[in-house]
């Protein structure tokens, strides 16, 4: 029912930024709580943030630092990230889900080093 893509993710040096993006088909998009999710080398996936029509929430490790914002006309969901530090580095996976229903990205790598 949903398919999710996301893009943007790269190589930045500490204190920069970056903007990943989630490109989502579908026809009940906006019904959907959309996240961001990573992975660190040898660590557990861990939830970053999540936004539902009005309300998002944050990860501490990264509050004041990034943001999430959806565009349910375009059907995408973004992720800007500022102020980056090298445990930010990992896997970032978009996910969308309802009661009963949880869909998710391929993964975009983001590496943040000197």
């Amino acid at each position: 029912q949903v398919q999710l893509v996301e893009s943007g993710g790269g190589l930045v040096q500490p204190g920069g930024s970056l903007r990943l993006s989630c490109a989502a088909s579908g026809s009940t998009f906006r019904l959907y709580t959309m996240g961001w999710y990573r992975q660190a080398p040898g660590k557990q996936r861990e939830r970053v943030a999540t936004i539902t029509t009005g309300i998002t929430n944050y990860a501490d490790a990264v509050k004041g630092r990034f943001t999430i914002s959806r565009d349910n006309a375009k059907n995408t969901v973004t992720l800007q990230m500022n102020s980056l530090k090298p445990a930010d580095t990992g896997v970032y996976y978009c996910n969308a889900r309802d009661p009963g229903t949880n869909y998710w990205g391929q993964g975009t790598q983001v590496t943040v080093s000197s």
